[in-house]
């Protein structure tokens, strides 16, 4: 079975190893059938803590890391404003 992928918006760095990630999608709404925006926030293991507040980074499905993590950092797709 192939590991789950994420594209995100990194919201949060201030935690050891730890990156939040914000994950927006869109969905139809089933009665509706409008289009709305669904948000969803992932704990992700970033090893040599790279990522920045801002950055848009690809994160894949782990084994669990501790009580909240189960993704990791694979790439930085693009370097947010607010980093150097």
């Amino acid at each position: 079975m192939p590991k789950k992928e994420q594209i995100g918006r990194v919201v949060s760095d201030k935690m050891r190893k730890t990156i939040t990630v914000l994950v927006e999608r869109q969905v139809q709404h089933p009665r509706d059938k409008k289009y709305i925006w669904r948000r969803s926030k992932f704990y992700a293991h970033d090893e040599h803590e790279e990522a920045k507040v801002g950055d848009l980074v690809r994160i894949v499905e782990s084994r669990p890391l501790s009580r909240l993590k189960r993704w990791r950092l694979v790439e930085i797709i693009k370097r947010g404003s607010s980093s150097k």
